[in-house]
Parts: C-alpha cells; structure tokens; sequence
C-alpha cells in the first residue's frame, strides 16, 4: 500500500509559477512510475507528465511540454512537478499517482490539490 499527499497548490495570475510536491509513505516508491494527472471542471482527468523508476525517463502532455518539468527524488520519495508560463486552462485539481506504466495501470491516487490560475 502507497499513501500519496500532494502540497504546493494555490492561485496564481497567468504567466506564473507553481510548484507541486507529492509526498509517498512506504518503503517501495522506487519501484514505481510516477504520474501527475489534472481534472477541471466538466472535464475528464487527463494525463499531465510521469516520470520513470530512476528518473531517467520523462513524459509530458503535448498541453504542456516545455512549462512543466516532472522530476523525482528516491532518497525523498517525492515527486515533483515545476509548472512555469501557467495558463487560466492549467487550471484544475492536480493529482499524483504511482503506477506501473507511463499512461495507465496507475495503483495509487493522491487526494489532490488545486491549481487556479487567473487571467
């Protein structure tokens, strides 16, 4: 079982910066893939970036390629999400997960934390 707390949300005006962290409780964070998905209003959730095992490997959304940079810290089990240039449609509860591939067989959700940004 993985425990996955998100922090790092807020409101910002567009053009800004945020930084989202997620947190995993256990002893087997390295073994995973880690994503980070979004959901906005009346919108179904949709994949945003994922980073491999060791950190290798990066993924990112065609939306978002070149503002956001997903990275990871084993030592710290957390992952990041550095979101640079946000938009008012970056707005949206951002998720992590820990999973077993890139874009699917994610196991393990976070609760969430908001992201809004003001035009």
């Amino acid at each position: 079982q993985v425990q996955l707390v998100e922090s790092g949300g807020g409101l910002v005006q567009a053009g800004g910066s945020l930084r989202l962290s997620c947190v995993a409780s256990g002893r087997t964070f390295s073994t995973y893939t880690m994503g980070w998905f979004r959901q906005a209003p009346g919108k179904e959730r949709e994949f945003v970036a994922a980073v491999t095992r060791s950190g290798g490997n990066t993924y990112y959304a065609d939306s978002i390629k070149g503002r956001f940079t997903i990275s990871r810290d084993n030592a710290k089990n957390t992952v990041y999400l550095q979101m640079n240039s946000l938009k008012p449609e970056d707005t949206a509860v951002y998720y992590c997960a820990a999973g077993l591939s890139i874009r699917s067989n994610y196991l393990y959700w976070g609760q969430g934390t908001q992201v809004t940004v003001s035009s």
